[in-house]
């Protein structure tokens, strides 16, 4: 197993002024839940903010990298092999293989070939989404927190953000955003898994939700971490797509795949969905040769997907047995990291963090520091939870 590459892709655009993905996050634990009678103020100050500590560009070997929810048990064997068979076809476009690529997705999906968007990483596809649909402003209605890229696009083209929290369970407020949608909205964004809590909304109430407000508004629904599940595509809304719903539906292989150096997603939507997109931005065109040979050679390695899963589950199930020795009460996830609060300073949580080898991501949330740690290597692990014992001494 080698160590995770850190890479994190911004897509810049002259016309916007985009924030760096950092997600936002209402205070849940130790308050009470919220009503969706209660009067919110759309698009306030987020509730968290991202403490701010800047890794070097080359950081020292020794550090365990464990900030940016990289997995780190790949790429696998044969995705490195087709990257070195594929790397003298540099020279050339990816345009035949993209549609192999294509056509395996289609088929994993449950879906026609024209249902299928690729693009150069999910975030990308979330990106142009927005810009698509909020070219001529609007409101977007999303949890708060979530994963922000979709939404500070939006907010780039004037679009207002209805941001409705998470319930005490840390799931989404389903009745809240159904409620949150006025004639202005012009997307839902769930993401599920959410990041950065780590948690899930259940798969049926979701479902349900979609099938009824998507007669009204598109709903975009990031799966990023659900191939952590156990039987991901039993909680997935991409059968709704096929059903002819107004979903959207994101997927990437940086998670479950070991993939985020390489860069590659796709979103499953209708064909009119997508031709609303392609008639404004391409995808393939920003995807590399080397890796859509990847990722072709990825989708089809069902034992490396299998054990990423077992080692994923492996390593939360470590972190969660340590923090609860230190009587820490994490969130818990269905995802590749884990989220907890701490009682220190941010800031120099991270710094004493880094100084003992080990990188996190550090949030203020009303006041109350919170870490959220990526699952590692066993030794990273270890070097982790050791680290935060004598830091939080």
């Amino acid at each position: 197993m080698k160590n995770a590459t850190f890479s994190r892709r911004d897509w810049l655009r002259s016309s916007l002024t985009l924030a760096s993905g950092a997600a936002v996050l209402p205070a849940a634990i130790g308050r009470g839940d919220f009503s969706t009678e209660q009067n919110i103020q759309w698009a306030a100050q987020s509730r968290l903010q991202e403490l701010d500590f800047q890794l070097p560009l080359n950081p020292p070997a020794q550090v365990a990298r464990l900030n940016a929810n990289e997995n780190p048990f790949g790429p696998s064997a044969k995705t490195r092999l087709a990257i070195m068979e594929t790397a003298m076809q540099g020279n050339r476009y990816a345009h035949g293989e993209a549609a192999t690529l294509r056509k395996l997705i289609a088929e994993r999906e449950g879906v026609s070939e024209d249902y299928i968007m690729m693009g150069p990483g999910s975030t990308d596809l979330l990106e142009k989404t927005a810009i698509t649909h909020f070219i001529n402003g609007g409101n977007i209605v999303s949890a708060d927190p979530a994963y922000m890229s979709l939404v500070n696009t939006a907010k780039s083209f004037k679009a207002s953000w209805k941001n409705v929290p998470l319930k005490k369970d840390w799931s989404h407020d389903l009745a809240g955003m159904e409620s949150a949608i006025d004639a202005n909205t012009k997307l839902i964004y769930v993401c599920n898994p959410n990041n950065p809590t780590g948690s899930i909304t259940e798969a049926k109430a979701l479902r349900s939700f979609c099938e009824k407000v998507s007669s009204k508004v598109p709903v975009f629904v990031d799966e990023a971490y659900l191939e952590y599940l156990d039987d991901a595509m039993a909680s997935s809304m991409v059968d709704l797509v096929a059903k002819g719903k107004n979903v959207i539906v994101a997927r990437t292989f940086s998670k479950i795949n070991a993939m985020a150096g390489l860069r590659v997603g796709y979103i499953v939507a209708l064909p009119s969905t997508l031709k609303k997109i392609e008639d404004m931005v391409r995808g393939n065109m920003g995807m590399c040769i080397t890796s859509v040979n990847a990722a072709i050679a990825s989708i089809q390695d069902a034992e490396f997907h299998a054990n990423s899963r077992k080692w994923t589950a492996e390593g939360r199930e470590y972190l969660y047995q340590e923090l609860k020795k230190m009587g820490i009460n994490y969130v818990p996830s269905y995802t590749s990291f884990i989220l907890f609060p701490i009682e220190m300073e941010g800031k120099a949580f991270l710094q004493k963090m880094y100084d003992s080898g080990v990188a996190v991501r550090s949030f203020l949330i009303d006041g109350k520091t919170y870490c959220r740690v990526s699952v590692g290597l066993k030794d990273e692990l270890k070097l982790f939870t050791e680290s935060l014992k004598k830091v939080m001494a």
